[in-house]
């Protein structure tokens, strides 16, 4: 299972995130079973740089001279081998049997042989480097915690720290337990620990779970969701800016699939006499925002074109616009281990001007003093504060807000930088690295 599984993601696209818990459900598969096969799956595709790295060390053939299928056979091996409490003997042998299955008859034979060498290691050969004692650090990092070179650079730019570039790619290694919200006005904390969830501490609705959500009643029945508290908390922000002084505003989620923060912000205004609208381009993932909103419409544009569709008129605009804007995804890797393999720095220009199209849209369909949230769940500087500051620069009518008060506590509060943006880490605050700046519409537009 855990093979196919991978052939899929690896060959067809697929998302492993998607794929396994599919396929979990249908298996008979026994608890203990079920955690195996997820480490196998997770896990290989995590290391997957680091497992590389030690199959090219212990064959004679390159990679790119190993059979697809023998490589991902391999993969799974390694995995048992140095990341799982697996006896030695038994990793080859199942490794061994997978590959004949997969590959042929005379594929187990090389597998064996790679994975013996691996095993016969002395201990001295498996040493660790040091990484204050290592050269070229960037390779030292890549290797022994299986990132792309460019994701360790782009963390560098940022942290200006290898050492605390190291902290963030252990955390990005660690697997992540569900993190559920509960959704205001339908459900509380307290319903979900009463299930066995764990309250996390200096939050409004979020608590860990160790386990199923499925098997939650609430989220079973749509009082609660499944939602990084990183992404919880820059939606309990963005709602924040609101003033309940004000006329009833008009809200706007541009790039709302599959529906976590619609879900929560629709149910914090539940009871408003505001007005939201979400918006996705993809209709499939439009549906998923219909089935979690609680006030409000769904509609399936191009986020590009909303000034374009008629809501720029006077009476269609927003008093606030959140952009969830696509990215590369570095902020997840721990959730989604694929994306470290998927994503590559070419990808940066044509996601950066994305996003710079999206924040322009906005600007055609905001009202006097609205407020656009920019959020990415990405810390790269090109995607977060470099596009904030190339807006401000193009667009004079705009300023950076303040973060509201009193929303981030505890640890969280060290998110707010000194720059008046928002940064999560996960080595620093247990949640994806997503980022946050509020851009404001002055009064004073063109004076």
């Amino acid at each position: 299972m855990a093979y196919e599984v991978l052939y899929e993601v690896t060959f067809d696209g697929g998302y492993s995130n998607l794929l396994l818990p599919k396929r979990l459900e249908k298996s008979e598969l026994d608890p203990r079973d079920r955690s195996f096969v997820t480490e196998l799956v997770y896990g290989t595709l995590r290391m997957q740089g680091k497992h590389d790295f030690q199959i090219s060390k212990s064959s004679a053939r390159t990679l790119a001279q190993i059979d697809p299928k023998v490589l991902l056979c391999l993969r799974l091996g390694v995995h048992q081998i140095y990341e799982m409490r697996i006896p030695d003997h038994a990793a080859v042998s199942a490794t061994v049997e997978l590959a004949r299955k997969v590959a042929g008859e005379s594929s187990g034979s090389f597998v064996n042989a790679v994975l013996r060498n691996m095993t016969n290691l002395i201990p001295q050969e498996l040493t660790k480097l040091d990484l204050a004692s290592t050269d070229d650090k960037i390779a030292y990092l890549s290797n022994e915690f299986s990132h792309p070179d460019w994701i360790i650079s782009a963390y560098l730019d940022h942290l200006k720290d290898y050492e605390r570039v190291a902290e963030l790619l252990t955390a990005n290694n660690v697997p992540a337990h569900p993190t559920l919200a509960a959704w205001p006005n339908f459900s509380t904390v307290k319903d979900l620990v009463v299930n066995g969830a764990i309250a996390i501490a200096d939050t409004n609705f979020a608590a860990s779970f160790d386990g199923n959500p499925g098997l939650i009643a609430e989220i079973r029945n749509r009082k609660a969701g499944v939602q990084d508290y990183g992404s919880q908390l820059v939606t309990e922000i963005f709602h924040a800016t609101s003033n309940s002084n004000d006329k009833p505003l008009r809200w706007l989620d541009m790039c709302a699939g599959p529906g976590g923060k619609s879900a929560l912000l629709t149910s914090l205004l539940s009871g408003s006499n505001g007005y939201f609208l979400a918006n996705e381009i993809s209709e499939a993932r439009a549906e998923l925002v219909r089935q979690v909103i609680k006030m409000g419409e769904v509609v399936s544009f191009d986020g590009r074109e909303l000034g374009q569709e008629g809501f720029a008129k006077a009476e269609n605009r927003f008093d606030r616009i959140l952009i969830d804007a696509p990215c590369t995804g570095l902020g997840a890797l721990r959730r989604r281990p694929e994306t470290r393999w998927r994503r590559s720095i070419n990808d940066l220009k044509s996601l950066m001007q994305l996003q710079k199209e999206l924040l322009h849209s906005a600007t055609e369909i905001l009202n006097d003093d609205g407020l656009i949230a920019y959020v990415t769940c990405s810390p790269h500087l090109n995607e977060t504060r470099f596009q904030v500051k190339e807006f401000l620069r193009t667009h004079r009518g705009f300023e950076l807000a303040p973060i509201p008060l009193g929303i981030a506590k505890g640890k969280y509060l060290s998110a707010i930088q000194d720059d008046g943006m928002f940064q999560l880490w996960t080595h620093k605050h247990g949640t994806d690295a997503m980022f946050l700046a509020l851009l404001r519409r002055s009064s004073n537009e063109g004076v």
